[in-house]
């Protein structure tokens, strides 16, 4: 039953996406050359309302569904990380046209070429997994 629930978020936020034309490789491909400012509003929303959460979060003892308190651990500092991380995640969604969620919404609209970018994506989790050990984190 529990499955049930994250099914149902998972189909009202892949409606939400693709009503509010965050999933359009158009809107992806304004924002990348700064015609538009529609994409940096939609993501700008999401990170100011995930620091709000994180920070009631904080203040507050919030409990999960299961009765535990919710306890967000500090990340490791590392500055060159994020810059190659990011990168390496900009250059796939520039070429995909679609960051990781919304490959399957894309699937979902029928759009089927996203059946390789998804492939891609596995293949490309599963040499990380190989490489993780070997690479500076």
């Amino acid at each position: 039953m529990k499955i049930l629930k994250f099914i149902g978020i998972g189909i009202f936020f892949g409606i939400v996406l693709v009503k509010s034309e965050a999933v359009s490789w158009y809107r992806i491909f304004e924002m990348f050359k700064f015609q538009s400012f529609h994409m940096y509003g939609i993501i700008g929303s999401a990170v100011f309302l995930g620091a709000a959460t994180i920070w009631i979060f904080k203040k507050t003892n919030l409990k999960d569904t299961e009765g535990n308190k919710i306890n967000l651990p500090p990340k490791d500092k590392g500055f060159p990380r994020y810059i190659i991380g990011g990168i390496i995640f900009g250059l796939g969604w520039a070429l995909a046209g679609a960051c990781p969620g919304p490959m399957y919404i894309l699937l979902g609209t029928g759009v089927f070429s996203m059946l390789i970018v998804i492939a891609a994506a596995v293949l490309g989790t599963f040499v990380y997994g190989l490489l993780r050990d070997k690479l500076p984190h």
